[in-house]
């Protein structure tokens, strides 16, 4: 079996790994090898690998974080099966953190019952996987294509159902070329540049949730985007991770008052959506100035040096801005950051589309619900990935989707017809073709951290006035962002109640009736309606 990986973070150098033993694996990437979003995770790892823990108490903080749209079975497979998986990072060479005593250090963030967080390199956990993965991929007959773009997927439709069979790709000439295929796995990871500020690299233009969305994908959660409480306010929105609060850190407004305690009784170390609320009501009370992240007294307490012992990255970055966060507070802003929605997928990586897997952020498994629990998207890419790559020789019909779980969790498809998402004469003054600078700043504006009926149709309205022509990369990619901001202003609008990551301030109410998750698939059709799954 001929077997093609886009992506080349955790998910998708775990699916080569794991699946070039049996199959013949090419992948592809459109950056180096090395550029993916797991490079830049600095939080950790969750998993249930000491005696004070359970796979039991795992589970039910990942559903209290979800705010009552996890997949149950899929949390299950995550939180039982996660210790193993990250027991094999271990025998490829990821060296994880020691203690003095020699035993996996471990960390504490927020919304976790345990200290089950564990790190290498201090806050370089992302990097030190990836360049074990690395090394173990480079080791095997893999194919490699480095700047490759993948522009579209391949469809069989002579047997009268669209079966994936390959992707359409732009390769760093500039020249279009057909990859053909048995299966597709898409690790193409989420979709951060649709928002101004976003603490994920520039390449994370959601290139493979939108070609599956074109090519009739069911997507899921899409309205559920998760921003990080704590991004550096400096260009680039470098991250500062949740582990700097899980150690100590603490949230300060300009008046030097602690204010997280008056919105949650956990403090800083409420969920991530909670957090990042508490911090942008805080700004908008001192007319959008950043909130301060104030270490110090770590510095103070655990010695000199702590600071850039434990989180080198962070002191790094914060140093470059000509920032001394050992000695002063730092200021903070929200960011987007993670994606919980994406393609949806059975437990074992299977999408509606017959010979279509997707893992990692590009992926919607359903575990993380409405709202991520902190240091489980490395855990779920590594576990659903290792799924896939089994699941390659079984790879059973698309009629088996979710089977497994579809009872434990409500869901519900609403089918967008081709001429609901059509161009419209554009809104008065706005541009007919956008840069990726206008979609993000509208994003940001409507579809961001709060949102409201009367903005995200305004938005509707306006991305349907725009469309992207072209064929450079950069074209295409904004081409996928326009499509996906589409999606996600749809989804946010249809979803009349605040959940989670979702915070509608028109509708604050969590509402039992919205207890279930909206599923999404483009067909040919001449106007959209709501059928069950």
């Amino acid at each position: 079996m001929r077997v093609v990986v886009v992506g080349t973070g955790i998910a998708g150098l775990i699916t080569a790994y794991r699946a070039s033993a049996r199959h013949e694996v090419v992948l592809v990437t459109k950056a180096e090898l090395a550029e993916s979003n797991t490079k830049y995770a600095q939080g950790g790892i969750a998993a249930a690998l000491f005696p004070d823990d359970s796979a039991a108490s795992h589970i039910a903080d990942t559903l209290v974080a979800g705010a009552g749209l996890c997949d149950p079975a899929a949390v299950e497979v995550l939180c039982t099966e996660g210790p193993q998986r990250v027991r094999d990072l271990i025998a490829l060479g990821v060296e994880f953190d020691r203690a003095a005593d020699g035993e996996l250090a471990r960390g504490h963030e927020a919304a976790h019952s345990a200290r089950r967080v564990i790190h290498a390199g201090g806050d370089a956990t992302g990097l030190a996987i990836e360049v074990a993965l690395l090394r173990a991929v480079r080791a095997l007959a893999v194919e490699v294509h480095e700047h490759t773009f993948m522009r579209d997927l391949l469809l069989d439709e002579a047997a009268g159902s669209a079966r994936v069979v390959g992707i359409e790709a732009v390769g760093p000439d500039g020249l279009a070329f057909r990859v053909d295929a048995d299966a597709v796995v898409l690790a193409s990871g989420g979709a951060g540049q649709l928002y101004r500020h976003t603490t994920n690299p520039t390449v994370t233009t959601g290139d493979g949730i939108a070609a599956a969305w074109r090519a009739g994908a069911e997507l899921a959660d899409v309205e559920f985007y998760q921003f990080h409480p704590t991004a550096l306010a400096v260009p680039g929105s470098p991250l500062v991770s949740e582990a700097v609060r899980g150690e100590g850190a603490v949230l300060l407004d300009a008046e030097g008052r602690r204010f997280m305690f008056d919105v949650h009784p956990d403090g800083e170390l409420a969920p991530r959506d909670i957090v990042a609320r508490g911090i942008a009501a805080a700004m908008a009370r001192q007319e959008g100035r950043p909130v301060l992240l104030d270490a110090t007294e770590l510095e103070r307490t655990r010695g000199a040096g702590f600071l850039a012992e434990r989180f080198p990255s962070i002191t790094r970055v914060t140093r470059e801005h000509g920032l001394d966060w050992t000695r002063e507070p730092v200021p903070v802003t929200p960011a987007a950051h993670y994606w919980m929605g994406g393609i949806r997928t059975d437990l074992d990586g299977r999408t509606s589309l017959p010979g279509l897997y997707a893992v990692g952020e590009a992926a919607c498994t359903g575990v993380h619900g409405a709202n991520r629990l902190a240091s489980n998207s490395l855990l779920e890419s590594l576990v659903f990935a290792w799924r896939a790559a089994d699941a390659l020789d079984a790879p059973g019909e698309a009629e088996g989707l979710r089977a497994e779980s579809d009872a434990s969790r409500d869901h519900r498809l609403t089918v967008l017809a081709t001429g609901d998402l059509e161009t419209r004469p554009p809104v008065a003054g706005a541009p007919r073709s956008p840069d990726r600078r206008d979609i993000q700043n509208l994003m940001w504006a409507a579809v961001g951290l709060e949102r409201d009926a009367v903005a995200l149709r305004a938005a509707v309205e306006t991305l349907a006035g725009w469309e992207v022509q072209g064929t450079t990369v950069a074209e295409l990619e904004e081409r996928n962002l326009l499509d996906l901001a589409r999606i996600v202003t749809h989804a946010a609008l249809i979803r009349e109640e605040s959940r989670g990551a979702h915070d509608r301030t028109d509708r604050p109410e969590t509402r039992e009736e919205w207890r279930y998750s909206l599923g999404w698939r483009l067909v040919a059709a001449t106007r959209p309606e709501e059928v069950p799954a």
